[in-house]
C-alpha cells in the first residue's frame, strides 16, 4: 500500500503474515479503514495505527507476531499508537492477547473486519481491550470497500471456513464452518472488477474446490469456473486451495474448455504414507490421490500441480518418510511447499505426542527439498526454447528485468522495461533454474516453436 497521507489525516500501516486469503482480509480492511478517512503509509513508524494480520497454521509464524508486538512494547510509549491483532491468531488466542501484549487495544477475526469502524469508535473513546471475534457471520464476503493492492489481479473469495477437522489444522477454529457465496454475486463482483480494469482473477477458498452455491441456480464449481471464464475481459482465472477429497474430472474438463482458466492445480496431499495421512483426518488413500493426478495429467493441456507437504508429523516412521519422497518421484510436481510440523493448540493432534524430534524433522524436510529440487531443475528445463504469454508483475532496477509469470505459475525473468508491467508479452524460455526461468521478450510477428501457454 503506497504512502497516501495528508496533512491532519489518520495513517494506518498493516502487516500480513500467511496465505492468500491473508492478503485479500488485508486489502478488505484497508479498504474499510479508507472509506472511514485513514490512509495507508509504507511503515509502521509514521502510523497512528498498527495492524498485525496474523496466521497461526505453524507455530513459528504465531511466535513471530509476538516477537514484533515485543519490539513496539519497547519503541512506543503506551498510548502513542494504537495496535490491533488480526487474523487468525487473534481468533485463536482471543483475550489471551491482551496478557501476553499489553500494548495491544485491538483483536479481531476475519469474520469482524466489516465492524472494524465500529471497533475502531470504541479504541478511540478510551477502551483499551475491543474484541470482535464472530465466527459464522457472512460478513467475511463483503468487498465493496476492498483497497486492492494490484491494478491488474484481485482476489475473490468464494468460500470462508472449513468443516473438515484435519487432525493437524486450527482453520476451523480460526475462520469457523464452512460458507459459501451465491454464484449471482460471484459473477457479478467479476464483472465489475472487469470494468475497473482488473484481467486475473483469483478465486480463494480454504477448500475453494467444495465451494456449494446458496444461489438457486445451484452451479457447481466446475460450472462456476466457466462462467467466470467466459466473463469478456478476463483473461485469466485461477483458483485455491483445492482439496482431493473434492477433486472433481469435470474441473479437468473445465479447464480443457476454457483457455482462460490457468493450468495450474495447487492440490495439498500433506504426506505419501496411508497410515499418516489417516491420523491426519485427510479422508483419502495415496491411491485415490494419485488417480486424480492421473486425471490432471490426462488433460488436453499440460497442467502444472503445485502442493503442501508435513514432514514429522505424529508418529512418522521413517518408512512413512520415504514413501512420500515416493510419491515426489511419481507426480513430479512442479513446486511443493514443505514445513516442518508443529504442534496447535485446540486441534485433535495437539493432545498428541509429537514423537519425531526436531533434528530429524530437520533432516527430512532438508532431504525432501533438495529431492524436490532436482525435479523442479529437470522439469524446468524441459520449457527452454518454448515460448509462453508471461504476464508482466514486476519490474528489477538493478537487474533491468522484468518478471512475468506464465499461466502455469512459473516465474519468468527477462529483460525489459518498467512500463512492461501489467502487460501480456509473449517470452521465450533460454534458460531455467529450479525455482524460476530466464527469457527473451518477442518482438510482434517473431514465432518460436512449441505450445503458448
Amino acid at each position: 500500500m503506497q504512502d497516501q497521507t495528508s496533512p491532519g489525516a489518520k495513517t494506518f500501516y498493516i502487516e500480513t503474515f500467511g496465505c492468500q486469503m491473508n492478503v485479500h482480509d488485508s486489502e478488505k480492511v484497508a479498504g474499510v479503514l479508507m472509506a472511514r478517512g485513514y490512509k495507508p503509509v509504507a511503515g509502521h513508524e509514521q502510523a497512528d495505527l498498527i495492524l498485525y494480520n496474523t496466521c497461526s497454521i505453524r507455530e513459528k509464524a504465531a511466535q513471530k507476531v509476538f516477537s514484533h508486538l515485543g519490539t513496539f512494547k519497547k519503541k512506543y510509549r503506551p498510548g502513542e499508537k494504537v495496535i490491533g491483532v488480526l487474523g487468525c491468531v487473534a481468533q485463536q488466542e482471543g483475550e489471551e492477547i491482551f496478557e501476553r501484549a499489553p500494548q495491544v487495544s485491538l483483536v479481531c477475526g476475519s469474520a469482524s473486519y466489516a465492524r472494524l469502524p465500529e471497533l475502531l469508535d470504541q479504541v478511540e473513546t478510551g477502551n483499551r481491550r475491543v474484541m470482535g471475534l464472530s465466527l459464522d457471520t457472512d460478513e467475511c464476503f463483503e468487498t465493496e470497500l476492498t483497497g486492492r493492492e494490484n491494478p491488474f489481479r484481485a482476489y475473490l473469495t468464494i468460500v470462508e471456513g472449513c468443516d473438515q477437522r484435519c487432525a493437524f489444522c486450527v482453520v476451523p477454529m480460526t475462520r469457523g464452518p464452512e460458507r459459501s457465496r451465491p454464484s449471482d454475486r460471484i459473477l457479478d463482483e467479476c464483472r465489475r472488477l472487469v470494468d475497473e480494469g482488473f484481467t486475473e482473477i483469483q478465486l480463494l477458498g480454504q477448500i475453494v474446490n467444495n465451494w456449494c452455491d446458496p444461489a438457486p441456480v445451484r452451479l457447481s464449481f466446475a460450472e462456476l469456473l466457466g462462467r467466470v471464464a467466459e466473463i469478456p475481459g478476463i483473461r485469466r482465472v485461477r483458483f485455491t486451495t483445492s482439496h482431493p477429497r473434492y477433486f472433481t474430472p469435470d474441473i479437468i474438463e473445465a479447464i480443457d474448455a476454457h483457455p482462460a482458466l490457468c493450468d495450474q492445480i495447487h492440490l495439498p496431499v500433506q504426506c505419501g504414507s496411508n497410515a499418516v495421512l489417516e491420523r491426519m483426518g485427510r479422508h483419502y488413500t495415496r491411491e485415490e490421490y494419485l488417480e486424480e493426478i492421473r486425471c490432471i495429467r490426462s488433460a488436453r493441456r499440460a497442467i502444472s500441480i503445485s502442493t503442501d507437504i508435513i514432514v514429522g508429523f505424529c508418529g512418522e516412521t521413517a518408512q512413512d518418510f520415504e514413501e512420500t519422497l515416493a510419491l515426489l518421484e511419481d507426480v513430479g510436481y512442479d513446486q511443493v511447499f514443505s514445513f516442518k510440523y508443529s504442534p496447535r493448540p485446540k486441534t485433535v493432534a495437539g493432545n498428541w505426542e509429537d514423537s519425531v524430534p526436531e533434528e530429524e524433522k530437520a533432516r527430512r524436510l532438508a532431504v525432501l527439498q533438495e529431492r524436490q529440487r532436482q525435479i523442479q531443475l529437470a522439469r524446468n528445463q524441459q520449457w527452454i526454447g518454448l515460448t509462453f504469454e508471461v504476464l508482466v508483475e514486476g519490474f528489477q532496477p538493478r537487474l533491468q528485468q522484468a518478471v512475468g509469470r506464465t499461466t502455469s505459475n512459473r516465474t519468468v525473468n527477462f529483460s525489459g522495461r518498467r512500463e512492461w508491467v501489467g502487460r501480456y508479452m509473449n517470452v521465450r524460455v533460454t534458460a531455467a533454474g529450479p525455482n524460476s526461468l530466464v527469457g527473451e521478450s518477442l518482438e510482434p510477428g517473431e514465432s518460436s516453436p512449441g505450445a503458448t501457454t
